[in-house]
Order: structure tokens, then C-alpha cells, then sequence
């Protein structure tokens, strides 16, 4: 189902404050957790380099086929 923004703003402006409230409370939710997974992806991909070494090794082989 495609919706654009208008017909979004228009379903969100029939809700009730309270409805309001939440919606705008799962919006910053919704937000946050982008935000988060974008922080934690750049902290991992960060920190790659620096554990290569301890993660390359043949004795952790066998934890590669997993």
C-alpha cells in the first residue's frame, strides 16, 4: 500500500489529541531506533579493523563454518 504524506497528515489530523500523542510518540520511536542501528553499524564497521587480528586466527576457524 503506497500513501503519500498528504493522505498520511490527513488520517493523523482525524485522530483524537491522545491519538495524536501516540502517533507522534512511535514516530520518535521509529527515529530513534534508525538512529541507533546508524550508530551501531558505524561503531562496528569502526572497530573491524582493530579486531581483525584477534577474529583472523586458525585456532577460531572452526567458529567460521557456524
Amino acid at each position: 500500500m503506497t500513501m503519500n504524506a498528504e493522505a498520511l497528515f490527513a488520517k493523523i489530523t482525524s485522530l483524537s489529541a491522545e491519538r495524536m500523542a501516540e502517533v507522534e510518540d512511535f514516530v520518535d520511536f521509529i527515529r530513534q531506533r534508525e538512529s541507533d542501528s546508524v550508530i551501531v553499524r558505524a561503531a562496528a564497521s569502526a572497530s573491524a579493523a582493530s579486531f581483525a587480528a584477534v577474529w583472523n586466527n586458525p585456532e577460531d576457524d572452526a567458529y567460521d563454518a557456524l
